[in-house]
């Protein structure tokens, strides 16, 4: 079984979102993530994605309340990617902020096939 870390991410409104990630790709989400809230506010386009903020790493999570769930990795990631690829952007290079996506999405995409669990 291969080891996994969780990035706690927490919504503008203060609802929290745990995602599960391989441990060797648990950093770049979070690096992912910061670097998302960096560039974000330079789109132009009328509607802009809304990102919650990695506010916390760990190597295990024991959730105590029924009303949260783990969400993995690869389907935070594929959201993100789709939330950011419906932007109509006109000034801002987007494509460089999905190549960073997509490429996190091909490592998890590579990751998950190796392990054989989708």
């Amino acid at each position: 079984m291969s080891k996994m870390r969780y990035i706690i991410m927490q919504h503008a409104a203060g609802q929290l979102e745990f995602v599960e990630m391989p441990s060797d790709y648990a950093y770049q989400l979070s690096a992912l993530n910061l670097r998302l809230h960096k560039e974000i506010s330079k789109l132009t386009a009328d509607v802009v994605p809304t990102l919650p903020r990695a506010i916390a790493e760990c190597d295990q999570l024991d959730l105590l309340e029924e009303q949260y769930a783990i969400t993995g990795g690869l389907d935070y990631i594929n959201q993100l990617e789709r939330s950011f690829a419906s932007v109509k952007e006109e000034h801002y290079p987007l494509v460089a902020l999905l190549t960073e996506i997509r490429a996190l999405q091909a490592q998890l995409e590579q990751w998950y096939e190796e392990e054989e669990l989708i």
